[in-house]
């Protein structure tokens, strides 16, 4: 009898990833050890995802309108908790990189640390 376990499926892994504020990206730097180039860096790419994760979210609210309840319904029960799920984490990721920015240029490393993010 084969006692292997199955690989996990892609969207459970995805939905289990997205509300865990504590994953980062693979290859992301380290909080505690970051330069200031790779905080703004992260920050960069983590402002990119939330404008993304908030566009979509914006869409799907749009496509429901013109839904029928039921229908409505379901996506309310199962997309939207995963998309914010997902928003909330890279929001949480952004604060943490936004916090280090700040830490790195209170020890007076650079000035310019705090250069707001413009997405694009």
């Amino acid at each position: 009898m084969d006692h292997t376990t199955a690989p996990e499926r892609p969207d459970i892994v995805a939905a289990t990833r997205g509300g865990d504020n504590s994953l980062g990206m693979e290859g992301e730097a380290d909080l505690a050890t970051a330069t200031l180039e790779q905080a703004q860096y992260w920050r960069q790419i983590y402002t990119e995802i939330l404008a993304m994760e908030e566009s979509v979210l914006e869409r799907i609210q749009q496509l429901m309108a013109d839904q029928s309840p039921q229908a409505r319904q379901e996506v309310e029960l199962t997309n939207v908790p995963v998309v914010v799920a997902q928003a909330e984490r890279f929001r949480s990721r952004l604060g943490f990189w936004e916090t280090a920015c700040r830490r790195i240029a209170e020890r007076g490393d650079v000035a310019d640390a705090l250069t707001p993010v413009v997405a694009g």
